[in-house]
């Protein structure tokens, strides 16, 4: 079994006792065939939370910086997780994003580019762009509780909310800026529609994660 097969295997039940971690919308994935995995971020057990709870294999895009802690770097690169530069256009990186795709694999990405603590980061165009140019589908993903799981283990209640799949298809062979735009406005406020939909169930210390 690989090291990720092994993570999943001793967090699920891990997090289920520490978090009463759940999941739904589960059948919302496609079984098989490249996937974009766009989900919110507040906190650092958001990727093993989402790589735990979600049904098929994440490969995480994940910030250069991470792959020079030792040793952290060899961990992550073990689970499949791969670099990018956040401040410049890495070309390197999204052409391994596509034949990862195009290969029938998941990518995963969190689409304000960093842990969006406040609320006040915006969703970059990565996600959208790269489910365009594979082409396949996005899910986008609500992570539910993960900020008050970092600030303690008991009395957390975390979920993974997966929404339907999403397609980008643009009317030109190539999609006009507008339309990235666009699309990342609407995979945002999809997220953001999961995050709401347990805020209005659970009341108002659910932790909505993502704002518009």
């Amino acid at each position: 079994m690989s090291l990720y097969g092994l993570a999943k295997g001793f967090l699920r039940p891990t997090t289920a006792l520490l978090f009463d971690a759940k999941v739904s919308g589960v059948e919302n994935v496609p079984a098989t065939g490249g996937l974009v995995v766009a989900s919110n971020h507040v906190s650092y057990w958001d990727p093993p939370m989402l790589g735990t709870w979600f049904p098929r294999t994440i490969h995480f895009m994940a910030k250069r910086e991470l792959f020079d802690m030792r040793p952290l770097g060899a961990i992550i690169r073990a689970v499949h997780a791969f670099p990018v530069d956040r401040e410049s256009a890495d070309i390197g990186s999204i052409r391994h994003a596509l034949r990862l795709l195009r290969d029938g694999a998941v990518v995963g990405i969190f689409p304000e580019g960093r842990r969006n603590i406040d609320g006040d980061a915006q969703a970059r165009n990565g996600a959208v762009l790269l489910a365009a140019t594979a082409p396949c589908p996005v899910i986008p993903v609500a992570l539910i509780g993960t900020n008050v799981a970092s600030k303690r283990l008991r009395a957390s209640h975390v979920e993974v909310r997966i929404g339907e799949p999403l397609r980008f298809q643009g009317t030109e062979r190539r999609p006009t800026k507008n339309e990235i735009s666009g699309w990342t406005q609407q995979l945002a406020t999809k997220i953001a529609d999961l995050a709401e939909k347990h805020a209005d169930s659970k009341g108002s210390d659910s932790g909505v994660l993502l704002r518009r």
